[in-house]
């Protein structure tokens, strides 16, 4: 309403700086809403938080914090430690090399090699049966189809490397799953065994089981799995266990007649026997006789020994990006692992040398670290600390792509269960989680994220519970999380 003798100019401005109020109102009362208040709420049914956002540009603004400094367990997010420590030791292009050596001369003229033939493991994360394959085929070509002499295999930088966990200490024996394989620097295929299960011929035949990268003698199998008419469940149980005679991979369950065969892979043993057995058996397909036996040594090649055949892995940022992207337990520590210049390595070790990284990024505090994989609880660090690592990566541009591009988006990342929350939390942010569910739930997650106004920021959430608390699934934790990254995207 107008008031009568009121200037119509006046009127009119007196509109504008109401509706001004207004906004800033709203935009005031949005803002305040952009914290971590949704998330907050978890620590009313007992989980300890660590929590913080903010931006790298301008004044650094902190928009949203919960206990920032208070050490928790991070689970796999140490593994963007592992990742930014390694990129600063070796750089986004080192390649890990692997090499057959041997006191013999290179090319033997008669095809006859008369030494031991010796693996050198080169610490690679990412050495699996086919690179393997290119190292017999570069032996091949040389010359060589005898070897006088025995297969070693040198694990001389790391390995048997002690187990540090509950899951990896019982997978000596007996494991159900692939993430608590055995480490060395002489791994091959991620120190798993691989069988593959296809259908039967025909219903209530056994299934076939093949092994994956060699002749069914490379380790032995007992197979229960049936066939069943088509469009039938599959279901099947695998677990591998160790005997008198060696590895025995145990599979168990029902495959449809239709299916399409399917692998399952299993922690081994031992990874260097594994290597060990798997090179022997390439070692016949080449139609390259041995007349030893193989062994496994924490021994170095003999100075004087030769290079017959050598192999480069992939580039670090490749490595980076598939230890990141499926949170590959055995890829992060036997990253950790090279970080360690001395003989022997062990986790501890590689915690050590972890730590003594974070040590030299300005500012961010307490960190304990006893593995790269964050498979323990024993790790610790906080969400400041988190951020200023994060920080110290965003500044460096020769490591920065590499680092970033290994995270995951919510829309499209390769753990399904992200992909979930409001757009711009789903299309802003670039992240790394974290889970554990014994001896206590851990639920954690950090990385990147772009405003609506294209600042960059960082962030960080690490939550906790005890003994006492109830199981905590990540919906639980999503969906306050994202709205309130969400909230803090769409305000700055």
């Amino acid at each position: 309403m107008i008031h009568r003798g009121l200037p119509r100019a006046a009127c009119g401005q007196r509109l504008v700086l109401f509706a001004a109020a207004v906004a800033l109102a709203l935009y005031s009362g949005t803002a305040a809403r952009a914290d971590f208040s949704r998330l907050g709420k978890l620590a009313d049914d007992g989980f300890a938080i660590s929590a913080e956002a903010r931006l790298l540009d301008g004044a650094r603004e902190t928009l949203g914090s919960i206990a920032p400094r208070q050490a928790l367990s991070p689970a796999s997010v140490t593994k963007t430690y592992t990742a930014a420590a390694t990129l600063e030791r070796f750089g986004p292009q080192h390649r890990f090399t692997t090499r057959l050596k041997s006191l013999a001369e290179a090319a033997p003229a008669d095809g006859v090699l008369n030494a031991d033939l010796w693996f050198e493991g080169g610490g690679d994360p990412g050495f699996t049966s086919e690179k393997l394959w290119r190292l017999v085929q570069r032996l091949h070509q040389a010359g060589v189809r005898r070897i006088n002499g025995d297969v070693v295999v040198s694990q001389w930088r790391f390995g048997p490397v002690e187990c540090a966990t509950t899951d990896r200490c019982e997978a000596r024996t007996r494991v159900d799953n692939a993430y608590s394989a055995p480490l060395s620097s002489a791994g091959v295929n991620f120190g798993s065994w691989c069988v593959n299960i296809a259908p039967g011929l025909a219903p209530g035949e056994p299934a076939r089981v093949t092994h994956c990268d060699g002749p069914p003698s490379l380790v032995s199998v007992d197979n229960q799995v049936v066939t069943r008419p088509d469009d039938s469940d599959t279901r099947i149980s695998a677990e591998r266990v160790t005997t008198d005679h060696g590895d025995l991979m145990r599979v168990d369950g029902q495959i449809s007649a239709n299916a399409w065969p399917r692998d399952e892979y299993r922690g081994a043993s031992n990874g260097a026997e594994q290597t060990a057995d798997t090179l022997t058996a390439m070692l016949e397909r080449f139609a390259i006789d041995v007349s030893g036996a193989s062994r496994v040594t924490t021994a170095k090649p003999p100075d004087a020994a030769q290079t017959l055949a050598a192999v480069e892995g992939k580039p670090l940022q490749e490595l980076i990006l598939r230890t990141l992207n499926y949170s590959n337990n055995y890829m992060a520590d036997v990253l950790a692992l090279n970080l360690v210049e001395t003989p022997g390595a062990e986790l501890a070790d590689a915690g050590r040398a972890l730590e003594s990284y974070a040590a030299g990024l300005p500012g961010h505090g307490e960190v304990t670290l006893e593995s790269g994989s964050g498979l323990t609880t024993d790790n610790r660090t906080t969400a400041h600390g988190v951020n200023v690592m994060l920080e110290s990566m965003y500044h460096q541009s020769s490591l920065f792509p590499s680092f970033v591009a290994a995270l995951q988006s919510p829309e499209n990342g390769v753990m399904r269960f992200i992909r979930r929350g409001p757009e711009s939390f789903q299309h802003n942010v670039m992240l790394k989680t974290g889970t554990l569910n014994e001896p206590y739930a851990v639920r954690a997650m950090a990385g990147y994220f772009r405003t609506a106004g294209g600042r960059w920021g960082v962030f960080s959430v690490l939550i906790n519970g005890d003994r006492s608390t109830p199981y905590l699934s990540w919906s639980k934790v999503l969906e306050p999380l994202s709205a309130d990254l969400a909230d803090m995207i769409d305000t700055h």
